[in-house]
């Protein structure tokens, strides 16, 4: 959980061990996203923008050290 939260609807990241995923709780983007999300491609062959069925969240930077923390437990616990 975003260590700067009130305990009130903060960001926060969750790893789904069943189905093998990371799960990311945060705010919505907004009507306009960057740049760099809707006119560029990532990586050949990636779509520019986002595809149907997929969103995008923002997460704070703050957060780093809790996310790095869940992907270790996710690779201690043989997952990967």
């Amino acid at each position: 959980m975003d260590p700067e939260t009130q305990g009130n609807g903060s960001p926060t990241v969750w790893v789904d061990e069943e189905k093998r995923e990371l799960l990311f709780q945060g705010w919505k983007p907004g009507e306009e996203l960057p740049a760099a999300i809707t006119t560029t491609e990532w990586t050949p062959g990636h779509v520019i923008g986002i595809p149907e069925g997929e969103d995008v969240v923002r997460v704070p930077l703050r957060m780093a050290a809790i996310i790095r923390k869940a992907l270790d437990d996710v690779e201690r616990s043989g997952l990967l």
